[in-house]
């Protein structure tokens, strides 16, 4: 009896599932499409092993995760990006995961010239500071400093298997009962980031071990779906899904740390992308961050999740 179904969330994904699913064939795979306008579904059909449940709109990554591993009776739930090919066998992943003790395991990703893509294959859990330092761009000029090396791991041999804090939700295998105990991917994170993380974060809390397994490894395009967002969309859906990680994770200080850092780096983004830009579209981009964010810091964790479902509204 095969132990693990494969799962897998498409938006637009037509030019890359393709591949995505012929190297999962030996594996059963459920898709769940969140409302594509491209062909993605009908290149899904061309492969009648491969299950599809069709959304008529988007319903999030974590809703669409959710709406999956419901319909799957596997013990083991491996979940994929479309943009990902997987190179070797998963019985390594199943075993991480039936552990004693243990409950979730991912495995190495590699780019498309067979590197490993270090920083993104794991990563701990991000602190208040590491978000300051992601939202300010101190990572990205200074990337060898050394809370950005502790915290996209740079500091750990990802050629040696190891607990870990964090694989993305790329390439994550979970026990079924490990979803159903936490209550599913939280679909407050919409439509997409920090939900992986989220799951991670909590399992981790109820006393889970997560391991990392290197010798199962898959190829990853990256940043797929991202790539298809208009930059509005894009730097609200990301701000907005920061915020509602630190706002359940983060002591209220620290929040207001957080939120803080993302008004002022609004600022600067904006000051930025108009000397950049020639235009004043990116002080309407930023100033719908940076005003959410003056929000949250005054009025705290509470007022942070009142005003999350009209603001929310306003960006999906």
């Amino acid at each position: 009896m095969t132990r693990t179904a494969v799962v897998v969330v498409t938006y637009n994904s037509a030019d890359v599932i393709g591949g995505c699913l012929d190297s999962c064939a030996a594996l059963p795979v459920l898709v769940v499409d969140n409302g594509s306008q491209d062909h993605t579904c009908a290149e899904v059909r061309k492969r009648p092993a491969v299950k599809l449940i069709a959304n008529s709109i988007n319903c999030g990554f974590a809703g669409a995760v959710n709406q999956a591993v419901a319909a799957v009776d596997t013990e083991f739930v491996l979940l994929v990006n479309p943009d990902v090919q997987l190179q070797t066998p998963v019985t390594a992943l199943e075993a991480g995961c039936a552990q004693p003790g243990f409950g979730v395991a991912g495995g190495k990703l590699l780019d498309q010239n067979g590197k490993i893509q270090a920083g993104f294959t794991l990563r701990r859990f991000p602190t208040p500071l590491t978000l300051i330092f992601e939202v300010m761009g101190v990572n990205r000029l200074a990337p060898l400093n050394p809370v950005n090396r502790r915290y996209r791991c740079l500091d750990l041999d990802l050629s040696q298997s190891q607990e870990a804090d964090q694989p993305p939700g790329a390439f994550l295998m979970f026990r079924r009962q490990v979803w159903q105990q936490l209550g599913g991917f939280d679909t407050q994170f919409h439509p997409l980031w920090f939900e992986d993380v989220d799951f991670c974060r909590r399992a981790h809390s109820l006393g889970m071990k997560i391991q990392y397994v290197a010798e199962v490894t898959a190829r990853h395009q990256g940043g797929h779906s991202i790539a298809k967002l208009d930059l509005s969309s894009r730097e609200l859906y990301w701000y907005a899904s920061l915020l509602r990680y630190a706002s359940k994770h983060f002591r209220p200080y620290a929040y207001r740390g957080v939120s803080a850092a993302i008004v002022l780096a609004s600022m600067l983004r904006a000051i930025v992308g108009v000397v950049r830009q020639r235009s004043f579209r990116p002080i309407k981009i930023y100033g719908r961050v940076a005003r959410f964010a003056a929000r949250s810091f005054l009025s705290g964790r509470v007022a942070e999740i009142q005003c999350w479902n009209s603001w929310s509204k306003e960006i999906v």
